[in-house]
């Protein structure tokens, strides 16, 4: 049982009565108890008369995969299988960050009757939503008072990364046929494969004429060439503690999502095959095997409920883990933080035994410490925070020029900028014919 606003009001409205009672010589305490019970019997009643929610039937039906930030839309299915009819309200069970209306959903459905009712939904965090069950009012005739019961209707929806950086995906694919000979743009480098007799077109390389097939056919003709395929590239995503600093809007884990998602869109469209571990650990998502079309929404589908652990990553561990997934890389991402030294040392230590087997590429992306730093003579608040960033400048200089050392590429950047940077970095290996 439930009670509505209505009841106060009413309970309010005996003032008048009791006051008059106690002029006509009626103790007023009396009076007021006598109105006290009116109101609580008839609210009562009015709990009574109202239909039953626990007959109610409901249905859920949700999208299994909605992008983060996206809206979508969940509709429950309500039938009616008293033999009153239902004025109520309902409110289904979603966690905040499921981004779910407050306000009640009102229900007006007559004894073996049939309603839908939508609810929107902004989610507001990746991974898995759930509603364990729904509240179902049912309000008496005179509003005073009704009936509650919860009903459980579990229902869940995967939370996708957003995968904003596709927006960069036309460009270097419009790149990538470039290299594959599709346009009048080639890049010749060690490697690369022979592909197709064409034409000349003027700007093209003149190294790459072929003269027997010209004299053959009695006009200028190219060798076109295409990046070698079948390469295996392995992207490694660090979900320990570093992986959870805030970056820009978002954390550091989420900006390496991005990167690894554009990155393995561009692979697979190269033809090259495209595996994904992420690791601090044990293993908290792994992604191999799957080639083409089937490759991004495995990707995704993998990423989605995999969160940031407080613990250290443990790198040796992490790099027999992409040796298990290929024993020839051609590249190896590794996406991870490069702030300080000393929560790198790990990653050092581990990382030549890596760059002997394969090309490395260490990505972090990090915030824009440089365009942020105050003006010159300023307090001294604004001196003591232009001294911590420039130490963390150092010591992300320091990293990267440690991890050159050991045989790798670093890079670091925002993150809007870090998923084209390793695209394109991806594009000038292919290029030159060094995977």
């Amino acid at each position: 049982m439930y009670l509505t606003g209505r009841l106060p009001v009413l309970v309010a409205l005996g003032v008048v009565p009791v006051i008059l009672l106690s002029v006509a010589g009626v103790d007023a305490w009396l009076a007021a108890l006598g109105w006290l019970v009116v109101c609580t019997l008839v609210a009562g009643a009015d709990a009574v008369a109202a239909a039953d929610p626990r007959s109610v039937e409901i249905e859920r039906a949700l999208p299994r995969r909605v992008r983060l930030g996206e809206p979508v839309k969940a509709t429950l299915s309500v039938r009616n299988v008293g033999t009153r009819r239902l004025h109520g309200q309902a409110r289904d069970a979603w966690q905040p960050t499921a981004g779910a209306p407050g306000d009640r959903l009102a229900l007006d459905i007559p004894a073996g009757e049939r309603r839908r009712v939508d609810v929107p939904l902004l989610p507001r965090r990746r991974g898995e939503l759930r509603s364990a069950f729904v509240v179902v009012r049912s309000a008496g005739p005179l509003r005073l008072a009704g009936r509650q019961a919860r009903l459980d209707v579990p229902g869940a929806i995967r939370v996708l990364p957003p995968f904003t950086s596709r927006r960069h995906l036309p460009s270097r694919l419009a790149r990538l046929r470039e290299l594959d000979g599709n346009t009048s743009v080639q890049v010749r480098g060690q490697g690369t494969e022979f592909d197709s007799l064409r034409e000349y077109v003027r700007g093209d390389d003149v190294r790459s004429i072929d003269w027997r097939a010209t004299a053959r056919a009695g006009s200028t003709m190219l060798r076109t060439w295409r990046p070698e395929r079948d390469r295996h590239v392995v992207i490694v995503i660090d979900t320990g503690r570093t992986s959870a600093a805030r970056v820009g809007d978002g954390i550091r884990l989420d900006a390496a999502m991005e990167a690894a998602l554009l990155l393995a869109a561009l692979a697979t469209r190269a033809g090259d095959h495209v595996h994904l571990v992420m690791f601090d650990r044990v293993v908290r998502a792994r992604v191999t095997g799957i080639d083409g079309a089937a490759l991004l929404p495995a990707l995704v589908d993998a990423m989605a409920p995999v969160e940031a652990q407080l613990i250290d990553t443990d790198w040796d561990a992490a790099f027999a883990q992409v040796r298990a997934l290929s024993s020839r890389p051609a590249l190896v991402v590794v996406l991870t933080a490069q702030d300080a030294p000393e929560a790198a040392r790990g990653l050092l230590g581990s990382l030549p035994a890596l760059t002997r087997r394969a090309h490395v590429l260490v990505g972090a992306a990090t915030d824009d410490l440089r365009s942020d730093l105050p003006p010159a003579h300023a307090t001294a608040d604004d001196v003591y925070r232009a001294a911590a960033q420039e130490r963390a400048i150092r010591d992300a200089e320091r990293v990267a020029s440690a991890i050159r050392r050991a045989g790798g590429e670093a890079l670091t950047d925002t993150p809007e900028v870090l998923p084209p940077r390793i695209a394109d970095r991806y594009l000038a290996l292919k290029a030159a014919g060094r995977l």
